[in-house]
């Protein structure tokens, strides 16, 4: 009996000594998720690296082409903002860009796609066009000779759905970048979120789901709920939706994310309503495309705390690139630029996040052109 007591306390105290090492490797796992997040902001804060593109490419291609550009929605600021930008690298090329607007919806895409083809343009651009829902008209276009490419029309960048290539930062970056600002902003401190999604598109599913698997990785982070709104009626149902969980979560909704900036734009009339600061919680954060107007409401401290912005000029400028190599016969360059971390600390002054890494003269010297 005594040596079996023996055994017994043995065999507790060994319990003990498992359960207390258990639970400080808990506290060092969820300390390292909060310093590894303060770390990666400080450093996306600063960065200086990743918009330079490689000089890989052909002289000017097919003088005179016309280029379509399918916008899915052009009330999207991320859509004008590159559509700006390929207008700009075109006319370098003496190209033309004729607009097709997708209205926003589904069958308005298709149409627009659909007169695109039927114009015979040169080549063709999907501004934010999902490349899967328009999958036939992809097929279409390939079949006409037209070549198709896209600005996020699909979940990750490069050639993939029939597109040569798609133009994109990394979503698994961006929601990382976007989620590890919660993170590290919150420390030690319990926080909720809810992100806000569009069902209709692929890489807006990718980010969501990607920011909030990095939320659940930090034991303070709670996600509330992933929230399937259209990124076209944000300014129509934000309000209702922003009030109806502010009296569901009350002080537990810390932030909310949104796959672009639009959410927080639709999102502000209810927080001022509900009388609350512009910058006091819930937080917005989003994770693309970073427009105008999310510039200036992280600008003025306006209801939005961050964004990772896309460099929209600098992917304008690679996709028409990527059009002039297909032209000349030659491998369209694998690059992937990186995003932007901007909060106030570091906001640009003007009206887009467009490093200075001198990539229209990598271009312009590629074209051989001025």
């Amino acid at each position: 009996m005594k040596k079996n007591a023996r055994l017994g306390i043995i065999a507790s105290v060994s319990l003990a000594l498992v359960a207390s090492t258990v639970v400080v490797a808990s506290q060092a796992s969820a300390a390292d998720v909060v310093a590894t997040a303060k770390t990666y902001v400080a450093n996306s804060l600063s960065a200086k690296s990743g918009f330079t593109p490689p000089a890989v490419g052909a002289k000017a291609q097919k003088s005179g082409a016309t280029i379509g550009f399918v916008a899915s929605d052009l009330s999207n600021g991320g859509i004008t903002g590159v559509l700006a930008g390929v207008k700009q690298a075109a006319k370098k090329l003496g190209w033309t860009i004729k607009v097709y607007d997708g209205q926003a919806t589904p069958s308005g895409r298709t149409t627009a796609m659909n007169a695109a083809i039927a114009d015979k343009v040169d080549a063709l651009i999907l501004g934010g066009t999902d490349a899967t829902e328009q999958a036939a008209q992809v097929v279409a276009a390939t079949a006409a000779g037209i070549p198709t490419f896209g600005w996020h029309s699909g979940p990750t960048p490069g050639a993939s759905l029939g597109m040569k290539t798609n133009v994109t930062t990394d979503p698994l970056v961006v929601s990382r970048t976007a989620a590890s600002y919660a993170i590290a902003k919150s420390g030690t401190k319990k926080f909720g979120v809810v992100i806000f999604t569009d069902s209709q598109y692929q890489v807006a599913i990718a980010k969501s789901d990607a920011i909030a698997a990095e939320i659940k990785k930090d034991k303070y982070g709670t996600v509330l709920e992933i929230k399937d709104t259209p990124i076209s009626s944000t300014s129509q149902l934000m309000p209702a939706i922003i009030s109806s969980m502010l009296q569901k979560y009350g002080s537990k909704f810390t932030y909310f994310f949104g796959i672009n900036g639009a959410y927080a734009n639709g999102a502000a009339p209810a927080l001022q309503s509900a009388g609350i600061s512009p910058t006091g919680a819930p937080f917005a954060i989003a994770a693309g495309d970073g427009d105008s107007a999310e510039l200036n409401r992280i600008r003025t401290s306006k209801y939005q705390l961050a964004t990772v912005a896309e460099p929209l000029y600098l992917q304008a400028w690679q996709l028409i690139d990527a059009i002039n190599s297909t032209f000349a016969g030659v491998k369209i360059a694998k690059w992937v630029a990186a995003p932007g971390l901007i909060d106030k600390s570091n906001v640009p002054k003007g009206d887009i996040f467009d490093p200075a890494s001198g990539y229209r003269n990598v271009y312009l010297k590629l074209w051989g052109v001025k």
